[in-house]
């Protein structure tokens, strides 16, 4: 076991953690090195297939053959290959069948642990501790000594990508990193892994579980491990990358495993809106779809929330899994099809095949089988005729549901029943308490703006007996105010935009009312709105229709996109409208109930709220705002311009099972504006001034430093998004000029610690957290945009457009923006003031750009003495594949050895630096 010692350094942590995996069945070995890994793998693969070998060992010719086949893949098909057995010719030419892991029998797969094997890359790296199945490395581990921000584990990976990960090392599934106090896992990927997508582990009731000795015992047991490598990865076919499910996913579906093959009974999972339900349905139903005695299983959705982003969903997870017709009769054809053993289809094209007299036949055959029927958002679909329908005609089915927002007795259903009453027993949990601790969920920051104050003293003039509230709620100078409440505060709520927003109106009338509004007032927001129209809707003489409204809406979206949608076609518009939300092209959408469920957006920081919301559509409504982004998104902003304060905290108690709101709701800004003052009392008694940050004497005060200023930006970022916030000396203690001169210190010890490659140094052992200290974007298409919105032919405005982009490239603070700031700034200096009105923006860059790097590869031709052509092919190799050609490079220089290793590394180090300064 790993005891806890006040000095217990990388090595004790790393031999005390081999020693309990030794004790749980794997077998320690010495891997030294990349051909000492081969070696093993070939003695472990003819263990594993031993009888198809019968009795003849690979041959030396046979082993290449299988190395040339899976090494140098890529991490994606690496995993499909792991999973699939592989063919080669014997050196007899007879075919041979080999098992590279044996994803059904887990007994046959041999189990090792190693620590220490040396691989050489672009640099020399030392792997902490290997996990072998049957020889090949699946998961590897990085420890970092107690004391230490486990997330240096996962910034060390991310050095070994670019260094030296390649060959088998390309079939690592998982990653592991760990302090001895703190463990979290993650999946491998050709992407960049992203820090949001680190996990905990925890166990069945959603207690974590950090101490490396706890995890090693339950993650790493031989058995979960198998299973979690075996059934709970997913490989995205679409987006080509390998994902891990989350625990309280793989318990969920363990659960449902046991429901439907032992006790044959229905159930329902409760995880909150946001955790990955879907995913968790699907794996579900993929695993009970291979059991021999369920004859189909049936995934269910309603038809309206089966829109363009849940098949791509669906569709990522398995390729052309979701039939997008309407018509009944392919989900007929599906089910005469006994291959076919998963459907996914809509609960109305279930219904309609049911009481349709011609498709009798098909569907008597599964009256009395074993159908499974997996149900996605189940406090909406099964409340309803057709829902009793498909009950009485299925009369072995089972039946579970998925749901973030359960009908209970308190928001039970308009018949009065409840999600238990429907599915009875509750499988699994997983609460909006537990998604916000674990951070897979962002909680909220719930403001309320009172709109309306009545005469005599009267604080709510709604609640007067009498009062028509329509008319007051739809009074054109309140919703003028508020449109104006909203322009005046957007961009702080989403960081100038980087994010977006919804508004949420009570009615039709209103979202097209508060349209015109905005438009009215020449807002600067690019505003869009969706709302079904009535198609036999009554006419009010003076009053325009809904449909004619909408279609005036879709005029200004298409001039704006330069798109041609109509009211014929509004499955396309409503397909557009998700598209640029999603990507933040839309500042403002302005709803009344489309998009408030169901609607998942990273983009969408802020819900603006004019509307009675209670119970499970609150909840609803307020998670479009908390899905993870990254660390300027630290919590969904809620607007509310009625008084919903009662209605929210009943909402999350509920569904919380707390007495308390505090896990879930945020705190108040004064509550944050006195943190933001107590971190700043503890950066000046560091560093009184930004210049006193110079006289800093040795790394250790340096990184109190960077640790005191990175939380004092985390509470920053927080208040940004407040209606007070105002960045004035004053209130916050601090001129915001100072502020920035610190962040220059900050970002100055960033690029410092970066440069020292070959260096050891406690800033080392720091996650910076760069991103909260960027300029909200500031990238090259912001500075090209000042460009593009400006008259040439005016010289005045041309040269104030050029130096307003010079200040902001100067300013900007992103890895990006670093990069290309030398680029940039020739680029306006040099080439901007001879612009014309009817130059391209873009292609003078692009052209002024390649220009540029062609310059660079002809001077670092010269220097090492490649040919540009094979310089060039490098750079593409590397750029396309993230690994870098080490073998060929090597090969290309030709020199005596002490020049050639200093060129080999002066061209690889070009490579890497030219491809992330021009990518």
């Amino acid at each position: 076991m790993v005891h806890q010692t006040r000095t217990q350094s990388e090595a004790q942590l790393e031999n005390e953690m081999i020693e309990q995996l030794v004790g749980q069945g794997f077998e320690r070995v010495s891997i030294p090195s990349v051909q000492a890994l081969q070696d093993n793998f070939r003695t472990q693969i003819n263990k594993l297939n031993e009888e198809n070998l019968e009795g003849h060992a690979l041959s030396d010719k046979e082993f290449e053959r299988l190395l040339l086949k899976i090494e140098g893949k890529s991490v994606f098909e690496s995993a499909k290959i792991l999973r699939d057995k592989e063919i080669i010719s014997r050196d007899d030419d007879s075919i041979l069948y080999l098992k590279l892991f044996d994803t059904q029998n887990h007994q046959n797969n041999f189990l090792q642990v190693t620590h220490q094997t040396t691989v050489v890359g672009r640099y020399t790296n030392r792997y902490d501790v290997t996990l072998l199945f049957n020889g090949l490395p699946l998961v590897q581990i990085e420890l970092k000594r107690r004391g230490l921000h486990f997330a240096e584990g996962f910034n060390q990976i991310m050095r070994y990508r670019k260094d030296s990960y390649g060959g088998l090392f390309n079939f690592l599934q998982v990653f592991v990193v760990s302090n001895g106090v703190d463990t979290k896992y993650f999946a491998n990927s050709d992407r960049e892994p992203m820090k949001s997508l680190m996990f905990f582990w925890s166990d069945d009731a959603n207690k974590r579980i950090t101490k490396l000795d706890a995890f090693t015992a339950s993650f790493l047991n031989p058995v979960m491990l198998q299973n979690v490598l075996s059934k709970y990865m997913i490989i995205n076919e679409t987006d080509k990358h390998l994902m891990v499910m989350r625990p309280y996913q793989i318990y969920a579906v363990e659960r449902i495993l046991h429901q439907t093959i032992e006790k044959e009974e229905n159930g329902y999972v409760w995880h909150t809106t946001g955790s990955g339900k879907t995913l968790t349905s699907f794996k579900a139903s993929e695993l009970l779809a291979q059991q021999e005695d369920i004859k189909k299983v049936i995934f269910l959705v309603d038809r309206k929330d089966l829109d363009s982003q849940t098949m791509e969903e669906f569709n990522k997870f398995e390729k052309d899994s979701v039939d997008r017709t309407t018509k009944t009769g392919v989900l007929v054809k599906q089910l005469k099809d006994p291959n076919r053993k998963r459907i996914i289809t809509t609960i109305q094209k279930m219904a309609h095949a049911v009481k349709t007299e011609r498709y009798r036949d098909v569907m008597k055959l599964y009256e009395n089988e074993k159908v499974v029927f997996v149900i996605d958002e189940c406090h909406r679909s099964q409340f309803g005729e057709m829902n009793l329908l498909i009950k009485r005609h299925f009369k072995r089915a089972q039946y579970i549901g998925f749901t973030g927002t359960p009908r209970f007795v308190d928001n039970k259903s308009q018949d009065g029943r409840t999600t238990s009453d429907l599915f009875q027993d509750c499988l699994h949990t997983y609460l909006i308490k537990d998604a916000i601790h674990d951070g897979n969920v962002l909680g909220f920051s719930v403001e309320y703006i009172r709109t309306m104050k009545g005469k005599d003293g009267i604080d709510d003039v709604t609640k007067v007996p009498g009062i028509d509230q329509q008319e007051l709620w739809l009074a054109d100078t309140r919703i003028d105010m508020i449109a104006r409440h909203i322009t005046s505060i957007h961009s702080n709520k989403t960081h100038n935009k980087k994010y977006t927003g919804l508004l949420t109106a009570e009615s039709i009338p209103a979202a097209i009312k508060y349209y015109d509004a905005f438009k009215k007032i020449d807002s600067g927001i690019k505003i869009a709105s969706i709302f079904s129209f009535g198609t036999n809707e009554e006419s009010v003489e003076g009053e325009e229709h809904s449909r004619h409204s909408l279609e005036r809406i879709m005029e200004d979206f298409n001039q704006e996109f330069g798109s041609n949608h109509t009211t014929e076609n509004f499955a396309a518009y409503f397909a557009d409208v998700s598209k640029k939300v999603k990507s933040a092209q839309i500042d403002l959408l302005i709803v009344v109930d489309m998009f408030l469920t169901g609607f998942d957006a990273k983009t969408l920081s802020t819900l603006y709220v004019d509307r009675p919301l209670k119970h499970h559509s609150l909840i609803q409504a307020y998670s479009r705002t908390n899905r993870v982004e990254g660390p300027k998104k630290q919590y969904g902003n809620i607007v509310c311009y009625r008084n919903l304060k009662d209605e929210t905290d009943t909402a999350v108690r509920l569904f919380s099972q707390t007495g308390d709101t505090e896990t879930v709701l945020m705190k108040r800004y004064d509550q944050y504006l006195a943190d933001f003052k107590d971190q700043l009392d503890q950066l000046l008694d560091i560093a009184v001034s930004p210049e006193a940050v110079d006289d800093l004497e040795g790394e250790s005060k340096q990184k109190e430093f960077v640790i005191s200023f990175r939380d004092l930006t985390r509470i920053l970022t927080k208040l940004k998004t407040f209606v007070e916030y105002d960045f004035n000396q004053p209130d916050m203690g601090i001129s915001e000029q100072t502020y920035k001169d610190f962040r220059s210190k900050y970002l100055l010890l960033y690029e410092n610690d970066k440069n020292a490659k070959d260096k050891v140094s406690v800033i080392n052992d720091i996650d910076f957290e760069i991103e909260l200290m960027q300029t909200d974007k500031i990238n090259v298409d912001y500075i090209l945009e000042l460009l593009r919105n400006t008259n040439f032919e005016n010289k005045n405005e041309r040269d104030a457009a050029v130096r307003r982009a010079i200040k902001e490239v100067n300013e900007a603070s992103s890895d990006e923006m670093r990069l290309k700031r030398d680029l940039l700034l020739e680029f306006l200096q040099g080439v901007a003031p001879t612009l014309t009105n009817k130059d391209s923006i873009n292609q003078k860059y692009h052209d002024f750009e390649n220009k540029r790097r062609k310059r660079e590869i002809q001077a670092m031709s010269e220097q090492v003495q490649v040919a540009e052509d094979r310089l060039e092919y490098f750079m593409k190799e590397y750029e396309y594949t993230g690994v870098s050609p080490d073998q060929e490079i090597n090969d290309a220089i030709k020199a005596p050895f002490k020049e050639k290793r200093k060129r080999v590394q002066a061209l690889k180090d070009f490579i890497y630096d030219n491809v992330r300064k021009y990518s």
